[in-house]
Formats: structure tokens, C-alpha cells, sequence
């Protein structure tokens, strides 16, 4: 049966029409950053902004009422107030740490960057204790990556304006050049930026210009060679994730098989999540979840490989729709994972269009592995525990599935 999903509708979504799981909670700052996942310029999944003041993700029973947030947004909009703002304070009080409300800009942005484009300058930044905003990946070949700015700088300011404490959206907003209140979308390509970043006891100003990219949220290739492992790399899980890992796995030698890396995937949709693991699986429950307490399922198609050596690395920046695949082929006795516990986030979130036109994303309920499992708060436990060795140990096991070394 159709699961969670898409954003691939009408830019006016139904109320109640598509179910996403959110990333967890990194947009990226460039462009995609919108207000979505590890807040990143180009990333195609998203995450609800972090609303704890320590970055640190615990597990919450709160849901924000539907009703009372629905009710806040009409009276605003009646008074001549803004709904989206109202909306917001309800969420904010219900203490739900991952439903959110986003202005018809900033969600008009997202759905731009569901399609892999955006203006930007190649940042994904994320949430970190203290309420401080750190950066969790670069864009290759982007403003940020020629000026050095590397995983793990923090990011003071942008142009001027403290980032401590601020909401990922508001962040990635101003990165990307938008109106904070969502009003006005991203800024020309060409126009400037200037962040101030800080790597230990240095701290630095950049000015970077703008710049139109193009996410690469799969990358494929064979680092030892030709007759070693294919090397699938999942950033996202954005349109067209499914058909291009399917293109992958079809030129894999089944004699090398593939090491599937899910390291830093903050997320997406969960349909393209549903799609990978039919690259790998010949039908078969993927996941189940509950929206306000009916229980639906999530299956994979036929036809997909089920011989091809595979081994997952997985870390804690693995979240969401990334665990939701990673759950799935373990439990399914389809992959090995190899690294660190992930995230632990199994929430679930329905977007409905309020009166003013944005949009609130709200908590419905939970998903599970096909093995019954919860994955929030704890995550998921790799099979084989490894840190800074992961890839070489992941190749270890591969050569004893059968596939390269």
C-alpha cells in the first residue's frame, strides 16, 4: 500500500495528502538550507529546526494538537496577524521537538530543492550544543569548499547576525540570501555572503558570492579499482534517489558487491527511502508506522537484487528515512551494518496548509523496523561497532559476504 510521502504534488498540498519522515535536524545552508533536515543548501531531505536549547535529542511523548494549531493560525489571520507565527507558538508550547510550521516562501524553497537545484554556497550546517550552529558537510567544487570552510566550523554569524540560539531555518535563511520571515525566496546567484567561522581557537571572515549548484545526493563509484566494491553514497534521499541507486546496484559485479554508506543521510522522502530498498529487496514489508493511531505498512516492490554482497555504514548522523532503509535491510537479513549507533529518529510528520497559505508539518505518530523495532531516542545498533576504521572494517565483512576486498 502507498506509504509516507511525497513532496510531489501540486505546490498546494491537501490537507492530510502526503506523510513525510523529517531528517533530523540539518538544513543545507546554501541554498537547499531552507529550514529542512541537516540544514544544507542542497539537501533533499529535511529536518525539523532543533528547539532545544542544547542540540541534544531526547525522546518526547508531545505532540502539538492539530486542532489548537489550526485554530491559532485562522484567529491570527482574522485579526490580521500572521498565522504562520501563531501557529508556531502553539507548536512551541506543545513541546513536540520535531513538528514545525514553514511560510509559503520557505516551503516553495524546499520543493524547489526536492528537484536537486538551488542558489547557494554549498553549506549544510546543523544544530550542536549550546544552541551553537556548526557545519556538517561541504559541497564539493562550491564557494564554501574553495574557501576552506570545513566539517565541524562553527558558524557565528551571517552577515552580521548571530547564529547562537537562532533556529536552523532562520540560519539557513540567511545563508541562502531569503526573507527570515519566508516572505521572499532565495537571493541572486552572484550576490555575497559573509559568514564569520570559528575552528578552535581561530575564528575568521569569509565573504563568499552565491553561486547556482546542483546537489549530488548519490554518488557512486569504485575507489580500489576496477575490480573492487562498488561505493554507493546516499547524502539525501531526494527525487530520483531509488532509480539512480537501482542504476547502481544493476552495474555492480555481483562477485565485488557494493558497500551502501549512509553516514551523515540526514533523511528525505521517505518514497525514494522505500525505492532504495527495493533496489535490494524482492518485495517484502519495509516499515510500518501509525498516523494518530492506525497502523499502515510500507512495502517494497519485486524484482530487486537479493544476491549482490552488501554492507551498510551507518553514524550518528544516520536519521530518519536513512534509518528507516538501514532498519529495514537488517532486518531483513539483507545487509550488514558496520559504525556507530545512528540518530533515533522514527517520527513521522503530516504537512496540511493553513489558512494564510503555509504550512504546518506536525507529529501523527511513529514508524518501526519490519522486526517491530522503535528507532527513536536509541537508534539503531550496527551489527559490527566501528569508528574511524569503518569503511576499511565494512570491506573486511564485504570479502566474507563473497563480494571485494
Amino acid at each position: 500500500m502507498p506509504g509516507p510521502c511525497s513532496y510531489d504534488r501540486p505546490r498546494r498540498i491537501r490537507r492530510g495528502a502526503a506523510l513525510t519522515l523529517f531528517l533530523a535536524g540539518v538544513l543545507a545552508t546554501g541554498t537547499v538550507t531552507g529550514t529542512w533536515s541537516d540544514a544544507a543548501e542542497g539537501a533533499a531531505g529535511r529536518t525539523a529546526p532543533d528547539r532545544t536549547s542544547s542540540g541534544a535529542h531526547t525522546r518526547e511523548s508531545a505532540l502539538a494538537d492539530r486542532a489548537a494549531v489550526e485554530r491559532a493560525a485562522s484567529e491570527a489571520v482574522e485579526d490580521g496577524k500572521s498565522g504562520a507565527q501563531a501557529a508556531a507558538e502553539v507548536v512551541s508550547r506543545s513541546g513536540d521537538r520535531w513538528s514545525a510550521i514553514y511560510t509559503p516562501g520557505e516551503y516553495e524553497d524546499f520543493q524547489e530543492q526536492l528537484g536537486g537545484g538551488y542558489v547557494g554556497v554549498g553549506l549544510w550546517v546543523r544544530p550542536a550544543a549550546g544552541g551553537r550552529i556548526t557545519v556538517s558537510r561541504v559541497q564539493p567544487g562550491s564557494p564554501a569548499a574553495r574557501a576552506g570552510i570545513a566539517l565541524g566550523d562553527r558558524l557565528r554569524a551571517v552577515d552580521g547576525h548571530r547564529t547562537r540560539g537562532v533556529p536552523v531555518t532562520e540560519v539557513v535563511a540567511r545563508l541562502r540570501g531569503a526573507a527570515t520571515d519566508g516572505s521572499r525566496g532565495a537571493a541572486a546567484a552572484g550576490s555575497p555572503v559573509t559568514l564569520d567561522l570559528q575552528r578552535g581557537d581561530r575564528r575568521w571572515s569569509e565573504t563568499l558570492h552565491r553561486t547556482r549548484l546542483r546537489s549530488r545526493n548519490v554518488v557512486v563509484d569504485r575507489p580500489s579499482g576496477a575490480h573492487g566494491p562498488t561505493r554507493v553514497k546516499i547524502g539525501a534521499f531526494t527525487k530520483g534517489t531509488g532509480d539512480e541507486v537501482r542504476r547502481a546496484v544493476r552495474r555492480a559485479s555481483a562477485h565485488d558487491g557494493m558497500l551502501l554508506d549512509l553516514r551523515g543521510n540526514t533523511g528525505g522522502l521517505v518514497t525514494e527511502a522505500v525505492a532504495t530498498a527495493s533496489a535490494f529487496l524482492d518485495g517484502g514489508l519495509v516499515a510500518t508506522y501509525d498516523v494518530r493511531g492506525s497502523q499502515r505498512a510500507l512495502y517494497a516492490q519485486r524484482g530487486g537484487n537479493t544476491h549482490l554482497p552488501l554492507v551498510v555504514l551507518v553514524d550518528g548522523g544516520t536519521m530518519s528515512a536513512a534509518e528507516l532503509l538501514a532498519g529495514a535491510l537488517q532486518d531483513r537479513g539483507r545487509a550488514v551494518l558496520v559504525g556507530s549507533p545512528t540518530f533515533g529518529k522514527g517520527a513521522v510528520q503530516m504537512p496540511s496548509e493553513l489558512p494564510d497559505g503555509s504550512v504546518a508539518e506536525l507529529t501523527v505518530g511513529h514508524y518501526r523496523t519490519p522486526a517491530g523495532r522503535t528507532v527513536d531516542d536509541s537508534g539503531l545498533t550496527p551489527d559490527l561497532a566501528a569508528g574511524d576504521g569503518a569503511e576499511k572494517r565494512a570491506r573486511t565483512v564485504l570479502s566474507g559476504l563473497g563480494g571485494g576486498s
